[in-house]
């Protein structure tokens, strides 16, 4: 406890006696306006060296004018101006007294705890607050890809805003040494010859700090694929937002920035592109600005021609979304600028898949920032790699992601034999260009269609985690023939895109066993009937026998109707109609 609370809580007799040893030569009110500062300066060498006591006197007058630009309370503000100037009359000689012993030890103190400071805030910023950005944008761009959330942006306004605050502290103190010189030198004055180092120093930290506090802290996104951003089709709204880490009350809040998009492409922003920060009273105060309604529209070019055309398809054009600003802080003229995380811009909802495969396979092999050159040359990755970001897709379409068993029948699926070698490299071709042998289809054509099926149809069975999904026919038959007659199992289709089917096995009464698998549902037929529906009405007609359901068991052991039954829609198949028990009893196969 400070020893000004301690004070406050004696007796009353014994605060009458502190009362009388304050008076109008050292007010109570500075005592304790002031007690923190105060109690933290060495008083006893102050009072037996003169120079000392100049240096204590003068920070004290310039602490106690800090105190009363910061009070609120209009009369004692005032009352706080009299007191600073009845201090100053009356001690005119001992501000005056020393003026060579004053320059020497400011010189002492400012050129040298300030060149110490300088020094230790660019180290600062080398070693901490420019990685920690970096950090933040690469985890900005695995979360654009279905990774973990980025969080940490209100941390890091902190630190810029406390590293600025320190930067633009000595930059005023150094203009108070330098009006101070203009009072008074002496012979061999470091004031004079550090300056121009250090104000260039101060300057250059200041400019670099604060071009590097504007970020975009959220990527261009179109509202009608929230899971998929830095796909922007044209004609289509997308929202973007910049911040400005660093939060200074001298900063211009009327601070316009521009957006552009890049100019040697063949697009162009239809809408508004220029806007005014402001800060945010939600959140932090922070100054932002969210761009809600922009929109590109294509150039029409003479002759219906666009020019050359590269060799690289419309999704592996990456562009870039530019923001620019310029304000002026404390003397010093800024010029902002920051840019989206590469684009890829579609005229189609037919391209969003392999626009979607671009964007994912970008943020995962390079951080940086604007290379839009990357699919001139792709750079493959590892099969640990990409399963990790194929489960992403799976969690944030239906908050569950991949296991072991179902990356693994991925990995065998694209990589065949070297599916056990999680270091075996995958091209960026195999992923997304090249057909599976013998299909008319990419490996991601085919993962992207199941998913679309998830999130439309398959959701809620996907999430109670009954849909094994990924499993070989091989695998399939080897985990059926063992269990009871009328087990089955769902798994999505290889031979369809967006496709999901069930196997059941059954038994005769010699212990001989068969596999029998249905046409693969579809999201046509899905639309129709919810697939837990289906499984509970699904019945064989065969060689007149009343029809019946073959499904029985979940695999392993898990009743049908404890698996699906709180997923059940509708009534049961009883007086449907005929079109009805179409979809009921879809064509069956023998194995």
């Amino acid at each position: 406890m400070s020893q000004w609370k301690q004070i406050q809580q004696l007796e009353i007799r014994l605060l009458e006696h502190v009362d009388y040893l304050y008076d109008d030569n050292f007010p109570m009110d500075i005592r304790q306006g002031l007690s923190s500062w105060i109690e933290s300066r060495d008083w006893d060498i102050a009072a037996n060296d003169e120079s000392m006591a100049v240096v204590l006197f003068t920070d004290l007058l310039s602490q106690l004018d800090q105190v009363r630009s910061q009070e609120q309370n209009f009369l004692q503000r005032h009352n706080m101006k009299i007191i600073q100037q009845q201090l100053q009359v009356s001690h005119p000689s001992f501000t005056l007294s020393c003026p060579v012993v004053i320059a020497q030890l400011l010189a002492q103190f400012s050129t040298g705890i300030m060149g110490v400071v300088i020094k230790e805030i660019d180290d600062l910023m080398t070693s901490q607050l420019n990685p920690e950005l970096q950090d933040w944008k690469r985890r900005q761009q695995i979360a654009a890809i279905g990774g973990p959330l980025v969080t940490g942006l209100d941390q890091l306004q902190s630190w810029f805003t406390l590293t600025a605050q320190s930067l633009f502290q000595i930059k005023h103190q150094l203009d108070k040494l330098v009006e101070l010189v203009v009072k008074v030198t002496y012979e061999s004055d470091p004031i004079p010859l550090q300056k121009p180092q250090m104000e260039e120093r101060i300057n250059y930290l200041i400019y670099h700090l604060i071009k590097s506090s504007f970020v975009v802290e959220k990527q261009p996104c179109m509202a009608t694929h929230p899971q998929k951003p830095l796909i922007i089709k044209t004609g289509v709204q997308f929202t973007t937002k910049v911040r400005l880490l660093v939060k200074l009350p001298e900063v211009d809040y009327q601070l316009k920035v521009k957006t552009t998009f890049d100019k040697s492409r063949q697009f162009f922003i239809l809408t508004n592109n220029t806007k005014a920060m402001d800060i945010e009273d939600y959140s932090n105060g922070c100054l932002s600005v969210e761009f809600r309604h922009l929109q590109l529209k294509e150039k029409k070019y003479i002759n219906g021609t666009k020019g050359s055309e590269g060799l690289l398809s419309v999704t592996e054009e990456l562009h870039s979304l530019s923001f620019e600003a310029c304000f002026t802080v404390q003397g010093l003229t800024i010029d902002l600028e920051t840019s989206s995380l590469p684009l890829v811009v579609i005229s189609n909802v037919s391209q969003l898949p392999g626009g979607w495969a671009s964007v994912m396979w970008y943020n995962l092999l390079t951080d940086e920032p604007r290379n839009l050159a990357f699919f001139g040359n792709p750079p493959r990755a590892t099969w640990s790699q990409l399963s990790e970001v194929l489960s992403w897709q799976f969690s944030t379409v239906a908050d569950r992601g991949l296991n072991k068993a179902q990356l693994n029948m991925l990995g065998e699926k694209l990589l065949g034999q070297h599916a056990s070698c999680s270091d075996f490299q995958v091209s960026w071709s195999k992923f997304s260009k090249e057909n599976i042998p013998g299909k008319s289809f990419s490996f991601w054509m085919w993962l992207d269609s199941i998913l679309e099926l998830i999130k439309k149809h398959l959701l809620p069975v996907w999430k109670e985690d009954s849909i094994m999904g990924f499993v070989s026919k091989e695998m399939e038959r080897a985990l059926l023939k063992d269990r009871e007659s009328g087990t089955f199992l769902l798994r999505f289709s290889e031979s369809h895109l967006g496709g999901i089917t069930f196997t059941w096995v059954e038994r005769d009464h010699n212990g001989e066993f068969k596999f029998n698998s249905v046409e693969p549902y579809t999201k046509s037929r899905l639309s129709a009937l919810p697939l837990a529906d289906i499984m509970r009405d699904y019945k064989v007609i065969s060689d007149g026998v009343v029809p019946e359901s073959p499904l029985k068991f979940l695999y392993p052991d898990i009743p049908k109707d404890e698996a699906f039954g709180l997923l059940y829609n509708s009534l049961p198949s009883k007086g449907r109609s005929k079109t009805t028990l179409f979809f009921l009893f879809p064509l069956y196969f023998l194995f």
